[in-house]
């Protein structure tokens, strides 16, 4: 489902919220699908009781649940839907006389004092704007790295191939504010959030652009990131689906992207998820030669040796023994 954002004024109303929550200390973590389902589904929690159940746990709510400067705004961006009992995800527990519900078609949460908005859950439109635990190591992972020798010149051009809701570019645009900084994503509706994102946090250097790849910018890059999806789904969601063996082709297009438009001394940052088959990741082996080629030194590691582990039971992962998260920083020859 598009996200109504496409007006100005409607994503003035969500920047004036976030704004807000930001300023009330609003926190809320976002954990993965499967614990989403499994505390939304106790019984006590078929509707939100607060700020947290309604913008965070994406619960229904019931009139009064909300205070008005937060549902004003969200009515305002025309992100607020009603919702029957049944489709509360605990319809038992409603009660056949319990007021009409309404639902926020975004979340909030929080990386730290940064606040961001995405979709709601659950996420199974293909235009969903995906956030989770894989964008808290990722946001995590670029922290280090652009405290790291390697990335202490100047940032002059970025850019965030699949930027998503923007927390990844954010993060950069704002510990480089030298930096030109570029949001790329195919997604509409991850762009105009990136673009509320930036608003909401100061990140007045961000610039969203709609682009595959980097085939939407021309020039290039002193700074390439990418937090891309790389899990082979069968539905092929543009936000889970990374293609080829095991979700890792767009994983390994992008590092042939990177390496022919970064600028020498150019930094690659890649936090993917690779398939490990028999002991061996056939993602790293099959990007080894090209970074050997290509860099002046680059570092791979395992930030996580297991994640998504419920995946190894789909069609295509018979002979996975695990999904690892992996980060890589390349950088280019100069």
């Amino acid at each position: 489902m598009t996200l109504p954002l496409a007006s100005s004024a409607a994503r003035a109303a969500l920047v004036e919220l976030g704004t807000r929550l930001r300023a009330d200390a609003y926190r809320f973590v976002t954990v993965t699908p499967a614990t989403h389902r499994r505390v939304n589904g106790r019984p006590e929690n078929a509707r939100a009781h607060d700020l947290r159940g309604a913008l965070g746990w994406s619960r229904p709510f019931g009139p009064g649940v909300l205070p008005a400067e937060v549902e004003t705004p969200l009515a305002q961006a025309g992100l607020l839907a009603a919702v029957s009992g049944a489709a509360s995800g605990a319809a038992s527990a409603t009660p056949p006389d319990a007021p009409a519900a309404r639902r926020a078609l975004v979340r909030a949460s929080t990386i730290g004092d940064r606040l961001y908005f995405h979709s709601a859950w659950p996420t199974h439109d293909d235009d969903a704007v995906f956030f989770g635990p894989d964008t808290y190591r990722y946001v995590a992972a670029l922290q280090r790295a652009l405290a790291s020798a390697s990335l202490q010149r100047k940032v002059e051009r970025a850019i965030d191939i699949g930027c998503g809701a923007g927390p990844g570019a954010i993060e950069l645009a704002l510990r480089r504010p030298e930096a030109m900084v570029y949001g790329a994503d195919i997604n509409g509706d991850a762009l105009a959030l990136a673009e509320v994102n930036a608003a909401i946090n100061g990140a007045s250097n961000l610039v969203p652009v709609r682009s595959d790849l980097l085939d939407g910018v021309d020039g290039g890059f002193d700074v390439i990131m990418s937090n891309p999806p790389y899990i082979l789904d069968k539905d092929e969601l543009a936000y889970r689906h990374g293609g080829g063996e095991h979700g890792a082709q767009l994983s390994i297009d992008i590092v042939h992207a990177a390496l022919d438009r970064l600028n020498p001394g150019g930094s690659l940052l890649l936090y993917t998820g690779v398939a490990i088959v028999e002991g061996e990741d056939r993602f790293l082996a099959a990007i080894r030669e090209r970074l050997d080629a290509g860099c002046a030194e680059w570092r791979y590691e395992e930030l996580d040796p297991d994640i998504f582990g419920g995946q190894l039971g789909c069609e295509g992962y018979e002979r996975v023994e695990r999904i690892a998260a992996v980060w890589l920083h390349a950088v280019r020859r100069g």
